[in-house]
């Protein structure tokens, strides 16, 4: 049996998420940039109604990508609260209130979350080298919490609201693996139609003024690169190579952030900032040298999803021939085989 990326099957899904991760990681600094003076659920309201003009504007038709179910609503509006909601809010509000760079690098502990939660609800494998990579990452965001505590009590705060945001969005990418198979610009569109009007309504609710129409506009735009566009490419990697794996190659869009914010001028940064950063980025680098192969089952499955005959997992038989990518329902007989891997759609098996 041929499988594409026999050797390295991760390396899509790993492609995807350094992309995801880029352009999440620019977005952090400039939304505090754009934001300086704007409240935190107008600047998530904003975020996310950028994320919905792209999500619009990418949809597939049906026989390109699986659509959206009504099943999947209580997964979207669970989606929408943690990610579109609690998340940009609690890291608008500590970027507001703690360093740039430190906040940004906080954002690596995102990894941790994800991989722990990957684990408890769809028993993704996680060897020795993943466990040392989280080890690292906690080891990482601990230190920067005791750098800015050292720094004040405004910082320490401000660096709290950003480790509630990147719990938030770890419960909102382990949730957003379930709807993987669905065309991700669908699922941008309904998670951020969801969280983009209620952010806006506990704007108005709380009394927060309306930004300058420049800063409306830079938002917008930064919403629709840096949340829109960056999710669409995560839900990918993620149907690549599993929930635990993209959110740790995500991991670098923290020290993208703390590049980008340094270059724009920043000087805060410490040896605990520099120490912190250097833990988390070695997490991330002992992950992605993961290697997983072994004899493995395949059960009967039954399932709608975006994919190609030449991967070795879909077999059956079309009239007339589809060529290229397309999505229909279809059927997988149960198969026994070794080949490198990861948990994907087609690789859920326990270990």
């Amino acid at each position: 049996m041929l499988f594409a990326s026999s050797r390295w099957p991760a390396s899509r899904g790993g492609f995807l998420a350094v992309l995801a991760a880029a352009l999440f990681g620019i977005s952090t600094p400039l939304v505090q940039r754009a934001g300086q003076g704007v409240g935190a659920f107008s600047t998530a309201a904003l975020l996310y109604a950028g994320a919905a003009l792209l999500g619009a504007l990418l949809r597939r038709p049906a026989e390109r990508e699986a659509k959206v179910r009504r099943s999947d609503l209580s997964r979207l509006v669970a989606m929408a609260a943690f990610g579109a909601v609690i998340g940009p809010v609690a890291l608008a509000w500590g970027l507001q209130h703690t360093s740039g760079t430190s906040a940004t690098l906080m954002l690596a502990l995102e990894a941790l979350f994800t991989a722990l939660l990957a684990r408890l609800l769809y028993h993704e494998s996680m060897g020795r080298r993943v466990w040392i990579a989280m080890l690292l990452l906690l080891a990482g965001g601990l230190l920067l919490v005791l750098d800015r505590s050292a720094a004040g009590q405004a910082q320490f705060l401000g660096l709290l609201a950003v480790l509630l945001a990147t719990a938030s969005w770890g419960i909102d990418n382990t949730l957003s693996r379930g709807v993987a198979e669905r065309d991700p610009a669908q699922v941008v569109l309904a998670k951020a139609s969801l969280g983009a009007p209620a952010a806006l309504l506990l704007a108005l609710g709380s009394g927060e003024s309306w930004p300058r129409w420049g800063q409306v506009l830079a938002l917008l735009a930064i919403g629709a690169t840096g949340y829109g566009l960056s999710l669409r490419l995560y839900l990918l990697a993620q149907r690549a190579f599993g929930a635990a794996r993209t959110g740790s190659v995500f991991a670098f869009a923290p020290f993208i952030g703390a590049a980008v914010a340094i270059a724009l001028g920043e000087r805060g940064l410490s040896w605990g900032m520099a120490g912190g950063g250097a833990l988390m980025l070695a997490g991330v680098v002992v992950h992605l040298y993961e290697r997983h192969e072994h004899e493995h089952l395949h059960e009967a499955l039954e399932h709608e999803h975006a994919h190609r005959h030449d991967d070795g997992h879909h077999e059956h038989v079309h009239d007339p021939i589809r060529a290229g990518e397309h999505s229909h329902a279809h059927r997988h007989e149960p198969a026994r085989h070794s080949h490198p891997h990861v948990p994907d759609v087609h690789h859920t098996h326990r270990h």
